[in-house]
């Protein structure tokens, strides 16, 4: 997707086509007034013109890479480092061409000590841009160390013993002259190899990288065979040819990335470190240098530095990816298995012969748990139901929590009677005395029960059969009940639904609609509250009624929750990006408030995006604080702290406590619609309006009436003092996309009518 081109990233588009003009023109004028300076003779050019050329070129190429690193965040850190590489070899440079002719100078000198990391830098650069990594992490500079120094010691294990034999002493100076172009070489054929591997696309950038470090191999193959052994050797053609390379290298790394083909399998990277490791041990062990020059001893020792380090590396990844593979089979809060991992397991079990049933168990009474003692009281009884479940099954079966307060349970048993007795037996162990909070609770539970049929495949529909079956047994007060076609009706669609639901989520098939807020003095906009579509592929745009409930029961609502805050910062960022200065507005549940998930996301978007957090204001109803107050108002801060704004929403349906309000962060409260439709025929609501008016402006608090339908209402509201309207007469929710026209055309009406 392409980002909105704002007046600062014009800006910056603007100067990086300035750049790179004067780059190429900066190249083309050294090239011209290095062999017109030169007779046209491949000579040495005068070494006040090489500087000359050196300080304007590299100062351009390192500019470009940062500008186009602000461009594309997603590639500025490899661009970055590139930009390290370049700078190393502009300082190597500048160092080689100052304090007398470069001809008169040894090689190796005090300039290879910037020449030659700039390899890593590049190394590292490509690794970064291939992989997409954001950040350069130890891993990406382990391995571009290991590139560089493996191929350095294969060298000087290949080439230090002949090279000595016929050169003597000076054939330590040839090896490394013939280490650059073999790391040349080998940076290029690493970046075919990323195509290969699906890691790289077959686009422009990658032929110019190619031709990159082609031209910079074919300039370090002139240096060492015009040069002395133990000499340095410049003249036009090989500054040109530099030149040339380092331009078409900035170039590749400023030009879109192509996509690749495949993705980049990892199994190249452990071959890698087995080599290098390997040629690195052989450079040391081997000494085919008997001087041992520092740049085999030093490249050998750092190869094996980094070889160790990555394997410390390696191995923390495979823990971490055992561990991240059992956290993603475990319920977070009781230690069970979690549904992914129980319909993986029944999966596995049908595809052998034997027995296997499925119990999907669900407690009775747990949501007035949650509501009168709070989430917390909630959550320890949800772990004993478990640690219960698991002493009472057999070892043969495997104990789960599929959602919410729901269970699942498989059993390796097809005996009608025997599951029976087994749910019954599951059923008198929970409704045993649990202790939570000081309080003795006694949990009922309803257990549907299915078992295998020779036409099941997969797990899931196992455990389509024992939800009918469980809700049966609540709706009838059963207690258990096995699963029988002849009840298979409005379950099976309203399961359906869930599965679409879930599916929906994870496609992107939910939607925001967006009703404004004006200000009831002014009239201007001020806020646009969010509200929750599906656009469902078969039955079209769906309310919030008609799926909320059953993502609420399927537990869908924290990755639903997460999926509205992503689209409304989203909508936030680009209508501010337009000069729209209005609130966005969602509502946010109880569970999902104190949940702890949403307040860290919705903070990491926030930042991700770069939008001030003022911009977004969180809904929360009375409910949150009566469930747990204290974990409410300790997210309230949270989210005060970090300056998004907050609303009491549907206030005076609720428990409605000044002494809680007083107490709490927010910013601003919502009249329940209730109050304002009736306030004009009934004088206990507007009693209640004018009231909470009062209170809440007593307490420094905006207040918004909802519901407002009629210009007669809106008109009373305003005598009143209400701070804000929202209701059909402003206008109806409509889509993100039509919000800037109605913002537009009602800011042009308000003008008419000031004109009048």
């Amino acid at each position: 997707m392409t980002a909105p081109r704002t007046p600062g990233r014009r800006r910056l588009l603007v100067l990086d086509t300035l750049l790179r003009r004067a780059m190429w023109a900066v190249v083309v004028l050294g090239t011209v007034l290095g062999l017109t300076s030169t007779g046209f003779s491949a000579t040495p050019a005068p070494q006040g013109l090489t500087l000359a050329v050196l300080s304007a070129f590299f100062p351009l190429a390192c500019l470009r890479l940062v500008v186009a690193a602000l461009l594309g965040p997603e590639r500025r850190t490899a661009r970055l480092v590139l930009v390290s590489g370049v700078a190393l070899w502009a300082v190597g440079s500048i160092v080689l061409h100052q304090g007398g002719d470069v001809a008169d100078k040894s090689f190796p000198g005090p300039a290879e000590l910037f020449f030659s990391p700039s390899y890593a830098a590049f190394a590292a650069y490509l690794l970064l841009d291939a992989s997409g990594r954001t950040t350069a992490s130890r891993k990406t500079w382990l391995e571009a160390v290991l590139v560089c120094g493996g191929v350095t010691c294969l060298s000087a294990s290949l080439l230090a013993s002949p090279l000595g034999s016929v050169f003597g002493a000076e054939g330590l100076a040839l090896l490394l002259a013939v280490v650059y172009p073999l790391l040349d070489l080998f940076l290029a054929v690493l970046v075919l190899g990323q195509v290969l591997l699906g890691a790289r696309g077959l686009g422009r950038d990658t032929w110019l990288l190619v031709g990159a470090f082609a031209v910079l191999g074919a300039s370090d193959v002139l240096f060492l065979l015009a040069a002395a052994p133990d000499t340095y050797f410049v003249n036009v053609v090989t500054d040109v040819s530099y030149g040339l390379a380092f331009a078409l290298l900035v170039a590749a790394a400023c030009a879109p990335r192509s996509e690749p083909v495949r993705q980049h399998s990892g199994r190249t990277r452990g071959n890698l470190l087995v080599g290098a490791g390997a040629v690195a041990l052989l450079a040391l062990v081997l000494r085919p240098l008997d001087s041992g020059a520092w740049f085999v001893t030093v490249p050998a020792v750092a190869t094996l530095v980094a070889t160790g380090a990555r394997l410390l590396v390696a191995l923390r990844e495979a823990q971490g990816a055992a561990e991240a593979r059992k956290l993603s089979r475990t319920d977070e809060l009781t230690g069970l298995l979690n549904r992914r991992a129980i319909l993986a397991d029944v999966d596995a079990r049908l595809r052998v012969d034997g027995p296997v049933s499925l119990m999907l168990l669900d407690l009775d009474g747990f949501k007035e748990v949650n509501d009168s003692l709070g989430h917390s009281a909630g959550d320890a009884l949800l772990q004993e139901v478990g640690h219960r479940l698991v002493r009472t099954l057999p070892a043969s079966s495997r104990v789960s929590r599929v959602g919410g307060d729901e269970f699942a349970l498989m059993v390796l048993d097809d005996d009608g009677l025997s599951l029976t007795r087994l749910a019954r037996q599951v059923r008198a162990v929970l409704s045993e005395t649990i202790t939570v909070d000081g309080l003795d609770l006694a949990v009922g539970a309803s257990v549907g029960i299915t078992s295998r049929l020779p036409e099941d495949l997969d797990a899931v529909t196992m455990l389509r059969r024992a939800d009918v079956a469980m809700y049966r047994a609540k709706h009838a007060r059963l207690g258990e009940s096995t699963y029988d076609p002849a009840h298979d009706g409005f379950s099976r669609e309203r399961l359906e639904q869930v599965e679409s639901l879930r599916t929906g989520i994870a496609d992107g098939q939910l939607v925001l609609w967006y009703q404004p807020q004006v200000d009831a003095a002014t009239q201007q906009v001020t806020a646009v509250e969010a509200l929750v579509r599906w656009e469902h592929p078969q039955h079209g745009l769906l309310g919030p009624l008609a799926f909320l409930p059953e993502a609420r029961r399927a537990g869908l609502m924290p990755a639903l929750t997460e999926a509205v805050v992503a689209m409304v910062v989203a909508d936030a960022r680009r209508w501010a990006d337009l000069g729209q200065t209005f609130t966005v507005s969602f509502n946010c549940a109880p569970p999902e408030l104190l949940g702890g998930r949403m307040v860290p996301a919705l903070l990491d978007a926030v930042r991700e995006a770069g939008l001030p957090p003022d911009r977004l204001l969180v809904e929360v109803t009375e409910d949150s604080f009566v469930t747990d107050p204290e974990k409410a108002r300790a997210v309230l801060q949270e989210l005060r702290r970090n300056r998004v704004q907050t609303a009491i929403d549907d206030y005076g349906t609720g428990f409605s406590s000044l002494a809680y309000l007083r107490d709490l962060p927010v910013q601003e409260l919502k009249i329940d619609r209730s109050f304002v439709r009736t306030m004009g025929s009934d004088s206990s609501s507007r009693v209640i309006v004018e009231s909470t008016l009062q209170m809440a402006h007593a307490m420094g608090l905006r207040v918004v009436a909802e519901g407002v339908e009629d210009a007669s209402t809106a008109a009373e509201l305003v005598a009143c003092g209400v701070d804000v309207l929202q209701g059909y007469h402003i206008a109806r929710p409509m889509p993100a996309a039509e919000v800037g026209a109605w913002v537009a055309e009602w800011r042009s009406a308000l003008r008419t009518r000031a004109a009048r």
